[in-house]
């Protein structure tokens, strides 16, 4: 009998969302007004204007030492907190990463 795999050796890819998207696709805009929270009210038409399709990765599991004051304060904001941070150090990434040099092309001879 061949044993369980460890969760890391685990093939992990992102999972299917759980949004009914036939009840999504039948509502009016009215009922999708009524229901939003209202954070997400009245946007202004040129809001999602910059928006980009971001692909879900798969995560790695890691243990990480963190300053307890940074983990109160993630953890103070409620669930997924783990996400949030996640978020940040994306965020970290992208604004410092040195974007690649063009690839040189070779001379035709």
């Amino acid at each position: 009998m061949p044993t369980p795999l460890k969760p890391s050796a685990r093939k992990t890819t992102p999972t299917q969302g759980r949004a009914d998207l036939a009840r999504l696709r039948r509502m009016t805009d009215a009922e999708i007004a009524r229901t939003s929270p209202p954070e997400l009210r009245n946007l202004p038409e040129d809001f999602w204007q910059g928006a980009r399709v971001v692909t879900p990765v798969a995560k790695e599991a890691i243990s990480i030492r963190l300053d307890s004051d940074v983990i109160a304060y993630f953890r103070a904001t409620g669930a997924r907190y783990q996400t949030r941070i996640n978020a940040v150090l994306r965020s970290y990434v992208e604004q410092v990463a040195v974007p690649a040099p063009p690839a040189r092309r070779k001379r035709a001879v």
